[in-house]
Order: C-alpha cells, then sequence, then structure tokens
C-alpha cells in the first residue's frame, strides 16, 4: 500500500467505493475507540487538527511513533482552512530582520512545489511601486527594532529584498527570478493599475488550490505509513484524571481516557485554551484575525492578468489579490483578538479591503453582490510587548513544559508557525520528541510526496499524457480527468477506476461535481458533518457555491453512506449554512 491510494490502512483510511465494499465512517470511529479503550497507552497525544498538528501526526507516522490526533471541531477548521492560501517565503519579513524564517520559508515552499504539485504552483506577484527611494529611512529604523510603523516601500527597497530572495534560492531555483517594469510597461500590461506608480516589481512564490485537501492527505498519509496512528476529530481533551487525559468524543457522546507519554498542543491560537484544559494556565499566544473576500468580479479578475497583485495601503499594511478557480481572493486585516472563537470578517473590514483594492486598482468597483464568500482565520502570534501588529514575529518556536504534579508528562506548545513552513515545524518538534523517547530519527520527510502528489506528471505535456492514458483507460471524458487530477492528484486514478465507463452523475446544483465523487468523500474521509464536505473537503463554499439547494442535494447524496435520515439531512443542511455564513 502507498500513501497515494484511496484504500483503507487498518480500515480507517481513504474515501470508500461502492456501498457495501468498506466499512462506513461509523464502524471506522467506533474500531478507534474500541482500540483505544482496550488499550489506552499512546506514546504522542496530539492536540490539535490544523496543519501544524497534522504535519506532526504525519512526521511521527514515519518515524514509527505511535500517535493520537484529535481535534475539538474537524480537520482544518481553524486557521488551516481560512489562511491568504499563499505558500510564500514572507518578503515583509525582512523589514524585521527575520533572515532565518524567510529562508526556511523558502526552502519549504520550494519543498511543497516539489511534494505537492497538485495543489501547490508557482504565482507570478507584482508589486506596484509609488516611489522609488520610499522606506529608505523608515525601513532601516523598523530593521533596528525601533516602535516605527512600517509602510511606503519603494522601488529601492522592494529591489534589495527580492535579491535577497532570489540568493537565498539559488542552488535550488523552482521560480524565475524577479525583476522591475517602467511605468510605461507596468500600465501596458495591467491597464487597470493606478497611474501614479513609478514601476512595478515581479517575483513568483506559490499558491495552493486545496489546502484543506492537503490536510486529509496528511491524516491519510500517516494512517497508511503506521497503522498504529490515529486521528479523531470532533474529540476533546477534558481535564486530567489519575494521570490520564480525558478525551470527550462529541460524535460517540462518550468520553475515554488516554495514558500519553508526550503531549503536543498544536492548537494555534487556542493554545493557552487547551492548555486549561489540561489544568495549565499559560499565557502564550496573541492572535490577530485576518479576514478575506473572494469576489466573482470579471474585471478585477482580467486585470490581474492570472498573477497575484501585492500592494501596500496607505496604513502600511500589505494586501494582497490573486485569481482561483474563477474568482478572486482580496485581503487581508491584521486585528488583534482576545477570543479566536468570536472572530468574523465585520463590513468594516469588508470596507477597508475594498478602499485598499480601489487604491491600486481605481477603475475596478466592487458591489456587494459580488462577493460570494468572507472567511477569517485567526493567526497564531505569540503574546509579545509588541504595540504594532506587523512587527510581530511570524516565526515559530516549541515550549516544553515539563511533568508536574498530577501530570507525568510533558506538554509541547507549538507557538506560531505559517502554512508554508509545517514540515520543518514538525521536523524539529519530532525531533525533541524523538529523543525524549529515546527513539532515533528513520527518515526525513523533506522529499517526502504529500498523497496525491506523487507520481504527479511535471509539466503540461506529462499532464495531457497522464489525463488521454485515464481517460482512454477508463472510457471517460478527458476533461473529466483533467478535473479530477486537480482535485486528488494522481489518487484520481484510484476513483476513476470505479467510475469505468463514465457512470457519474452530475449535481443537477452543482455540474462540477457529481453523486459519485461526494458520496466518496463523505465514506472515506472522516466526514461527520454536511460542513465538513462543502468546507474542508472541497472548495464549493470558497468559491461560494454553498446555496442551500446545492447543500441539499449534495446532504441527500451523501446520506446514504452516512446513514442519515430525513431529519438528520435537514438538520445538516441548517446546520452548514450557519456555518459558511460565520466562515
Amino acid at each position: 500500500m502507498t500513501p497515494n491510494d484511496f484504500a483503507s490502512s487498518a480500515g480507517q483510511t481513504g474515501p470508500a467505493g461502492p456501498a457495501g465494499e468498506r466499512p462506513g465512517p461509523r464502524a471506522r470511529r467506533e474500531a478507534v475507540l474500541r482500540s483505544l479503550k482496550e488499550d489506552p497507552s499512546v506514546s504522542v497525544l496530539i492536540l490539535g487538527g490544523g496543519i501544524n498538528g497534522v504535519g506532526l501526526f504525519r512526521e511521527l507516522a514515519l518515524q514509527g511513533v505511535d500517535c493520537l490526533l484529535v481535534e475539538r471541531s474537524d480537520y482544518s477548521a481553524g486557521a488551516t482552512s481560512k489562511s491568504s492560501r499563499m505558500i510564500h517565503g514572507g518578503l515583509r519579513y525582512l523589514e524585521n530582520r527575520e533572515f532565518g524564517l524567510v529562508r526556511e520559508s523558502l526552502h519549504e515552499r520550494n519543498r511543497l512545489l516539489v511534494n505537492a504539485p497538485h495543489y501547490v504552483s508557482p504565482l507570478k506577484t507584482t508589486i506596484p511601486l509609488f516611489s522609488r527611494l520610499g522606506g529608505v529611512v523608515k525601513s532601516p529604523l523598523v530593521f533596528l527594532g525601533l516602535p516605527v510603523k512600517p509602510g511606503g516601500r519603494g522601488a529601492a527597497v522592494v529591489k534589495l529584498g527580492l535579491t535577497f530572495y532570489d540568493f537565498v534560492t539559488r542552488r535550488d531555483r523552482r521560480t524565475p527570478t524577479h525583476f522591475l517594469t517602467s511605468r510605461a510597461e507596468s500600465l501596458r500590461a495591467y491597464p487597470g493599475l493606478n497611474p501614479d506608480i513609478v514601476a512595478t516589481a515581479t517575483y513568483w512564490d506559490a499558491a495552493i488550490t486545496e489546502a484543506e485537501r492537503l490536510v486529509v492527505e496528511l491524516v491519510r498519509d500517516a494512517r497508511a505509513a503506521n497503522p498504529r496512528c490515529r486521528a479523531l476529530n470532533y474529540a476533546s481533551p477534558a481535564g486530567i484524571e489519575d494521570g490520564a487525559v480525558r478525551i470527550v468524543d462529541v460524535v460517540a457522546g462518550e468520553s475515554f481516557a488516554v495514558r500519553p507519554r508526550v503531549v503536543v498542543n498544536a492548537t494555534g491560537a487556542w493554545v493557552d485554551h487547551a492548555n486549561r484544559a489540561l489544568g495549565l494556565e499559560t499565557r502564550f499566544m496573541r492572535g490577530t484575525k485576518g479576514s478575506h473576500l473572494v469576489v466573482d468580479n470579471r474585471r478585477l479578475h482580467d486585470a490581474l492578468g492570472g498573477g497575484m497583485v501585492y500592494y501596500e495601503h496607505a496604513d502600511g499594511r500589505v494586501c494582497i489579490a490573486f485569481p482561483l478557480q474563477g474568482k478572486v481572493i482580496m485581503g487581508s486585516t491584521d486585528i488583534p483578538v482576545d477570543d479566536p472563537d468570536e472572530a468574523r470578517c465585520d463590513e468594516r473590514e469588508v470596507e477597508y479591503m475594498r478602499t485598499t483594492l480601489h487604491g491600486v486598482l481605481p477603475g475596478v468597483e466592487l458591489a456587494p453582490s459580488e462577493i460570494v464568500h468572507k472567511f477569517c482565520g485567526v493567526r497564531p502570534l505569540p503574546a509579545t510587548g509588541d504595540k504594532i501588529v506587523g512587527t510581530i514575529s511570524r516565526g515559530h518556536r516549541i515550549v516544553a513544559l515539563e511533568p508536574e504534579g498530577a501530570r507525568p508528562f510533558p506538554v509541547y506548545c507549538l507557538i506560531g508557525g505559517k502554512w508554508t513552513t509545517f514540515r520543518a515545524l514538525a521536523e524539529q518538534t519530532a525531533d525533541k520528541i524523538l529523543e525524549g523517547l529515546g527513539v532515533a530519527r528513520r527518515t526525513s520527510t523533506t522529499d517526502v510526496p504529500i498523497g496525491g502528489g506523487k507520481g504527479f506528471p511535471a509539466g503540461e505535456e506529462a499532464r495531457a499524457r497522464w489525463i488521454e492514458r485515464v481517460a482512454s483507460a477508463l472510457a471517460l471524458p478527458a476533461e473529466r480527468v483533467s478535473v479530477l487530477l486537480g482535485r486528488f492528484g494522481t489518487a484520481a486514478e484510484s476513483y476513476a477506476v470505479r467510475l469505468r465507463g463514465g457512470a457519474e452523475t452530475p449535481l443537477e446544483t452543482l455540474p462540477g461535481y457529481s453523486r459519485e465523487e461526494v458520496a466518496h468523500i463523505a465514506a472515506g474521509e472522516d466526514v461527520e458533518h454536511l460542513s465538513d464536505l462543502v468546507l474542508r473537503r472541497s472548495v464549493i463554499a470558497l468559491l461560494g457555491g454553498a446555496r442551500r439547494e446545492v447543500l441539499e442535494e449534495i446532504a441527500g447524496a451523501i446520506a446514504g453512506p452516512l446513514g442519515w435520515d430525513r431529519s438528520r439531512i435537514e438538520s445538516e443542511v441548517a446546520r452548514a449554512e450557519e456555518e459558511v455564513a460565520r466562515a
């Protein structure tokens, strides 16, 4: 078995096939609970099913360490599924002297371009420049750590940062090098840009199309690599009793105890909340919310020219706009929040993002009806004395709380971190854990493909040949195989085998998906609620497709494998509508 297969390992992984082929999701969950009740011992208990927790889950699985991962909601339900969807080095971090973070981020960006090419691809990025020497005084003051608000960066400062970018990646070049373009040429290439620019800078970072699916694939890869690694969504810690951690399983409506040798708190902005559930009072986190808009505006989409515009507002905040599957993602804000559960994208933020866009593309007007989705994630930033939010480090660190009193195990708290560097953080955390457990590292994950990235065709010609081969062998339309390749990577072939001859029924309300596809996902990817599927197993909600009629049709299509009756279908539709609205 390979991690690339949709097949199940120990009856608990991968999308299932037609009804009756494998145990349903409830049976798989019950098997996990039964095994834990029979033997509650586990080497590592990971709290948090976001990208950092799941990345560590796979890292330890590949080292042969048994783990239990629990997530109080659904995998990637926090900031992981509500990020800007950028995989980037962090150009603006250079101003804060975070050279190590930028170097690490660029390395990990390049690893994801290789290991997850089905979801991560280069993103051409253009920076409109409104001055030549702007920031030559202010940026050095920020660099020196003085309490100066960043902003006003001109061509000279940006050129310096991009030169460092290219220098760091010179031995592992995965994207073109940067260049500056004159005002006249820039306005010809991007006629909608503000004519007040003096030039533009162009460089490449990367973006991820299906961030949520990558998380699911990491879970699947871990389970396939090590059947002793188990994961449960909708389960959370509820205290320590007799040296064991009590876990409440919301789905089963019961609790059970586990006896870990190590606990890792990877709950992001909720680190202090999770510690409190373990009887620990900490003040590690100071989250900030980043709100985003997804808009359906053809003029804006076309004005971006297929790439991202990375621009600075008058307040010094850096904003972005880039196309994603026919829509445009815009972001973001950076506002401190006390309770991450209460973070929402409010109307002031919507107006802020519309205003910032107008400053760089003055001819583009966004109507409220063109905003198809809003979402807000909370960055897991460390608590510091910094008064200027933009200067708080986006790096990560690991804080170990040694055993104390009734708690016989250490708690490793993951502080900070960002999407791009999840593998590096997982590797560093795993090394500390392995040392404590007295276990030798088996392998590096630097070059290990993720899920459907294994064997992914490199380049347009290879992609076309792959699609033609699968379409011809299975008598499927090439267009449909292309869509499945984009959604599942090379693992699409395992699903397509079950469709031999084109036996799919497109959804009437959302023809880009089929009844078979959504049932396939629901049956094998730990889906407990309809919202899991539309928000965190697909980009249906992200792209504005989670309309009521769509939700009703999808709920009907997955009711069979999930054992839902009419009452449950109706409650799931209502729950999904509410969750999509508050995302």
